[in-house]
């Protein structure tokens, strides 16, 4: 029950932050933006000489709907770190957490509260930014529930995972850290497997195998410390027509596809980093 009224204390508390009005402005912009895009290029091939046929036009949807799952990706991350960086830290440094302590309220309880206040902040925000985006290429070229798109329903839910795990990086780098300390953390993390998962990409168009299987070797290490980008990579191979996958001929195809091992390990990281957030925070001398 106390986990349930903090969770609720979060979300009001969240949602009355500047950042979060920010994202929700900026993210209503590049919904407007990417629709009013794919809008004017669709209709401009339907205005060409012979018409789009069936394979061009669904092969420019899934590219234009990859890339905006990709910037939904990436701006769910920011939103997601930037609100939840401070939660712990700042109260622990400014002294509110003993306002929460003073109460019957067990330690646990204040971790797994503002862990589902914030879930719940996230999951509104990427219902209307991805759930947006997937409307409105549906509604214009039925891209999403035709044959060439694969699931871009688990697509959404694995981008939904990861910034879950962003979340619980956060929360976890909260309970010994500074809030500056803890944004280089999960900032650090993060563009530790983004690099990674880049020089993965490229190495697999080395021609020599060698170079290939190092390239692959670098994308699994980062992978295994921080699966975010596995957990993209997957998500954009969900949405990838087999044509586009098959040719390469994409800035979001990789030569190596995460298996669902990695989405189970990815789970199990969020599991474990969030039960190490409750323990050190039970343990910290307040």
């Amino acid at each position: 029950m106390n986990t349930l009224v903090i969770a609720r204390l979060t979300f009001k508390e969240a949602a009355r932050r500047k950042i979060l009005l920010a994202a929700l402005v900026l993210g209503i912009v590049f919904l407007i933006v990417f629709d009013l895009g794919f809008h004017l290029i669709l209709n401009e091939m339907e205005r060409s000489q012979y018409g789009p046929n069936i394979l061009q036009k669904n092969e420019i949807s899934g590219f234009l709907y990859t890339a905006g799952l990709y910037v939904v990706n990436f701006l769910t991350v920011m939103m997601t770190v930037l609100t939840s960086v401070d939660t712990l830290s700042g109260e622990i440094q400014s002294g509110t957490i003993h306002t929460l302590l003073a109460k019957p309220v067990r330690r646990w309880e204040i971790v797994g509260g503002k862990w589902l206040g914030f879930a719940g902040m996230i999951s509104l925000y990427l219902l209307m930014m991805a759930g947006g985006i997937t409307l409105f290429i549906y509604l214009r070229s039925d891209y999403v529930l035709s044959a060439f798109a694969r699931n871009p329903f688990l697509a959404m839910g694995l981008i939904w995972l990861n910034a879950l795990l962003m979340l619980s990086i956060s929360l976890f780098g909260g309970t010994f850290l500074s809030t500056l300390a803890n944004g280089v953390l999960v900032f650090g993390l993060f563009g530790v497997a983004f690099i990674g998962g880049w020089i993965e990409q490229i190495g697999g168009f080395f021609p020599e195998f060698n170079a290939r299987l190092s390239a692959t070797n670098i994308g699994i290490l980062t992978s295994l410390l921080m699966p975010s980008e596995a957990l993209w990579k997957r998500a954009a191979y969900e949405v990838q027509s087999p044509l586009t996958g098959a040719l390469g001929f994409s800035p979001f195809f990789s030569s190596t596809i995460p298996s669902p091992l990695m989405i189970v390990y990815a789970s199990l990281y969020l599991v474990v980093i969030l039960f190490f957030a409750v323990y050190l925070f039970k343990r910290r001398d307040l």
